[in-house]
């Protein structure tokens, strides 16, 4: 037995904008709007779903861009590491105090290989 097809409404258009703005996961929306499948809210919301994440990530990421540029570090630190590339390093030298665990180099042997064959 088929299903009707889902006819969408300015309210259920509402609610998917709605939902999708706070992060309501689509499932979910799916469900609340009628019981349909995700493949259907794709179809016939497609517009409502780019167009509220697009302008809540704008309304958050410009919140976050003033935060930054009225001095809050965080947000600073944040901005930089995802929109320009920065990256923590961190070295960790495993070299005892008293040199007993100094790496040392790690020789590999090749049986039958000679070494200025292999090179070219």
């Amino acid at each position: 037995m088929s299903r009707k097809p889902h006819k969408p409404t300015d309210t259920t258009r509402q609610l998917v904008s709605l939902h999708t703005t706070i992060g309501t996961r689509q499932e979910v929306i799916a469900d609340i709007i009628g019981g349909i499948d995700v493949k259907t809210l794709r179809k016939y919301y497609r517009e409502e779903l780019d167009q509220a994440k697009a302008k809540a990530n704008a309304t958050i990421g410009g919140a976050l861009f003033n935060k930054a540029k009225n001095g809050d570090t965080a947000a600073q630190i944040f901005w930089m590491k995802t929109q320009a590339n920065w990256r923590e390093k961190q070295d960790i030298d495993l070299t005892s105090s008293d040199g007993s665990m100094t790496q040392k180099p790690t020789t590999i042997i090749f049986n039958g290989v000679d070494v200025d064959d292999a090179k070219n």
